[in-house]
């Protein structure tokens, strides 16, 4: 499961929040002070931004937290339940768009992860 969340050849299958977007690159320096790098892109090509961040720590395949390009935090914690792996991402909102719909965004990406994992571990 780590692996589905942190190489790029996975989070480009899965990193996005709704199916009319797709990340058709991504770069992940697993270390403290190295880059995490995802494009995001709408399929028709008129939108699109670059996802850029540093970590700042790294728990084993327990916690990963990074500062995004504009100061905010994100801590993402991997927890074993029974025989699955449960994920909690907290993060700094952005002032531009409502909390609820941000929420919604992270948890439509964490959704994809989800379906991917599921589709390619049966």
């Amino acid at each position: 499961m780590w692996e589905y969340y942190t190489l790029p050849e996975h989070i480009t299958k899965w990193n996005f929040a709704s199916d009319d977007w797709h990340c058709p690159n991504a770069s992940n320096d697993l270390t403290i002070g190295g880059k995490y790098y995802a494009r995001m892109e709408a399929k028709q090509g008129d939108m699109g931004f670059d996802f850029e961040a540093l970590y700042i720590e790294i728990i084993g395949k327990e916690k990963l937290s990074y500062r995004m390009s504009d100061g905010r935090g994100v801590n993402i914690l991997f927890k074993e339940v029974n025989s699955s792996t449960e994920i909690e991402i907290t993060f700094d909102a952005e002032s531009i768009n409502s909390l609820e719909l941000q929420k919604n965004g992270w948890q439509a990406i964490l959704n994809n992860f989800k379906k991917y994992v599921e589709l390619n571990t049966q």
